[in-house]
């Protein structure tokens, strides 16, 4: 084993303790900085604290989730062994992108901001995403068929995110506790992400993405993997490709997983609000040591055991 596998959270997670660990960090500054000019001249700090609805709406809860990867990585980046591979789930895949050094923080800010909006501006009816957890993919396709949804994330065999219509979700969802799923439940987010009801917010991200990082180089020492089929970005063209279309097409989080196994680290750290995702990769994979970055109560308690890493 040799290097670290980083996850950058999505949105869902978002708490008023989510920038606790690197809140006062010098070397995290000018992130919160980048995020407060995305958010209107708000602090992401003082929007995390206020708690309620807010923190879950799609344009501040896609900027905050950039915000706890960037600000974390900003403070112990240095100390992450090499070769990184990096992979983001769902809005966790733009910062991903930039700490893979694709990009920088000003515009991994300004897409995220930009992404959120045109995902709005495509959503016309109240819709969103829930969880199907104990059923298997047939009888979930079964269920969006009869229901008007669409998978947007594969989680594994038996944990499944459906996305559409908020009223359709309802259904849906007594329909699956009806057929034995083990949770069945609606999760705070307001759009449809990862579902084709958002082709226009990929067609018009991808222009965005592709004026933004036109010309960059890959990095030789980062395996960046695509969200939606867990494939390694090879080509920036293709990846920026799979990045915008990811806003409409199911996200293959088990195989992002698989690939981030595959690269045998010697840690996986989360980087963002909550643990799902470094719970996730600890089902996944036993073998791996695999921590989120909450859950650790300092930084240098965070440094010592990424630079443990076999």
């Amino acid at each position: 084993m040799s290097g670290i596998a980083i996850l950058c959270s999505g949105q869902g997670n978002q708490s008023a303790t989510m920038f606790d660990l690197v809140a006062s960090e010098p070397a995290a500054a000018p992130v919160f900085a980048f995020a407060a000019g995305a958010l209107g001249g708000r602090d992401p700090r003082d929007l995390a604290l206020q708690r309620g609805a807010m923190i879950h709406r799609n344009d501040v809860a896609q900027v905050l989730c950039c915000t706890a990867a960037l600000a974390v990585w900003a403070v112990i980046g240095s100390s992450a062994p090499r070769p990184l591979t990096i992979a983001g789930y769902s809005a966790g895949e733009v910062p991903a992108w930039a700490l893979a050094g694709i990009m920088d923080a000003s515009s991994a800010f300004d897409l995220v901001a930009r992404r959120a909006v045109l995902m709005d501006e495509a959503t016309h009816e109240p819709s969103g995403l829930a969880a199907i957890v104990g059923l298997p993919r047939d009888v979930v396709d079964e269920l969006c068929c009869a229901h008007g949804l669409d998978v947007a994330i594969v989680n594994g065999p038996l944990h499944l995110i459906v996305g559409g219509r908020a009223a359709a979700l309802q259904r849906a969802l007594a329909d699956a506790t009806a057929r034995g799923a083990t949770r069945a439940t609606m999760l705070p987010i307001h759009v449809a992400s990862h579902t084709s009801v958002l082709k226009a917010a990929s067609d018009r991200f991808g222009r965005l993405a592709n004026k933004a990082v036109a010309d960059a180089p890959l990095p030789s020492d980062v395996r960046l993997v695509s969200g939606i089929d867990g494939m390694a970005v090879r080509s920036l063209a293709d990846g920026l490709v799979k990045l915008a279309a990811q806003i409409s097409t199911t996200i293959d989080w088990a195989a992002c997983m698989d690939a981030c196994r595959a690269s045998r680290p010697g840690r996986v750290l989360e980087l963002g609000p909550g643990n799902a995702l470094s719970r996730m990769m600890a089902e996944f994979e036993p073998g791996i040591s695999a921590r989120s970055a909450a859950d650790f109560h300092s930084v240098a308690g965070l440094r010592r055991w990424i630079e443990a890493a076999p």
